[in-house]
């Protein structure tokens, strides 16, 4: 049913958009976590001009990024070269390359909330916790995290709906090559640019649907969330 609505190439940018979705949002969990958390508790005359360093792809023109990108991630750059030695690929136009420019793109996404919620987080848990013996690892796991259900939740969510929309990064690593580069949003482009407005229609309203139910979702989460915790 789904290759009769979508076409079997289609479904094959499908998964591999969601294949991406998922490595990359798991990543940048699992990243944003620990960063969140030291930049939520770092007290530095630094820590502005980092900040900014780390939001720049909120405003920066996704071109940009994946131009800067595709220039580190060439065959002439230390960190192509390097994963070239290692893998005998190239990083560029992979799904590798990918999966790096994603993370990269959409750490914003994922930091910013768990930020805001480790900035509001009260002290006075953390202080139990040393009376207790906790160690510094284990009042973080044992204490923060699940305290700060809501923002990992909506960390998640946000980075993965912005993997599945990506359009300027991915094109520009990753260029347009089926079953390895061509996620949904480069897929829909060409069939646009080849006037199969039907197929077009029905990618965009798929991700107009996905959009809205996944932002539905997480907003519904945070305000249950929010008034379980006013109780």
């Amino acid at each position: 049913m789904l290759t009769e609505f979508f076409g079997a190439s289609t479904l094959e940018a499908i998964l591999l958009t969601l294949k991406l979705a998922f490595i990359t949002s798991g990543l940048l969990l699992l990243f944003a976590l620990p960063l969140a958390w030291f930049l939520a508790n770092w007290q530095s005359k630094a820590k502005p001009l980092v900040m900014s360093i780390l939001a720049l792809p909120l405003v920066l023109p996704p071109t940009v990024l994946g131009f800067y990108l595709l220039i580190a991630f060439s065959p002439q750059s230390a960190l192509g070269q390097g994963w070239q030695s290692l893998t005998g690929s190239n990083l560029a136009f992979s799904f590798e390359g990918l999966v790096l420019g994603s993370v990269i793109y959409s750490l914003p996404f994922a930091l910013q909330p768990l930020y805001s919620g480790f900035s509001q987080l009260d002290n006075r848990y953390l202080d139990v916790a040393k009376t207790l013996g906790f160690s510094a690892f284990e009042a973080f796991i044992k204490i923060v995290l699940p305290l700060s259900k809501a923002p990992i939740v909506v960390a998640l969510g946000l980075s993965f709906a912005h993997t599945i929309g990506e359009f300027g990064v991915v094109l520009m690593i990753g260029g347009n090559i089926p079953g390895e580069t061509q996620v949904l949003s480069i897929a829909l482009y060409e069939q646009v640019e080849a006037l199969e407005y039907s197929s077009a229609h029905n990618l965009a309203l798929a991700l107009l649907i996905f959009s809205f139910v996944m932002l539905a979702a997480l907003y519904r989460f945070n305000g249950v969330t929010r008034s379980d915790e006013a109780r």
